[in-house]
């Protein structure tokens, strides 16, 4: 019985992991509910780009990996917080002025 506890709760464990872990190369985020457009995350341009998740989900950017749980504003970002840091016209494309690289508006037909 113990060992079916255990199992169980190992199995449980591994499926909650690749939750976690959302984002990877080839896979795309849905930030939905901004006026300019759902803001589209996309792993593999990151990985691409020589990043790891690391890079970004660490205590001085993103503390917490779970979507939701961090409130990004713009303001936020223009400051040079979470994404902002790297995207600042100099390690990556400068966020002002380049709102749809982000942001897409979607037909709602």
């Amino acid at each position: 019985m113990k060992m079916h506890i255990l199992t169980g709760s190992l199995i449980l464990t591994f499926m909650a992991s690749g939750n976690a872990i959302a984002v990877g190369p080839g896979k795309t985020l849905e930030f939905k509910g901004s006026s300019m457009g759902t803001v589209l995350f996309d792993g593999s341009a990151h990985k691409n780009a020589g990043l790891t998740c690391s890079d970004c989900h660490n205590p001085d950017m993103f503390p917490k990996m779970k979507q939701g749980t961090v409130k990004i504003t713009m303001n936020d970002l223009y400051a040079g917080k979470y994404c902002g840091r790297c995207h600042n016209g100099k390690k990556a494309f400068l966020i002002k002025s380049n709102c749809t690289r982000c942001h897409h508006k979607t037909d709602s037909k």
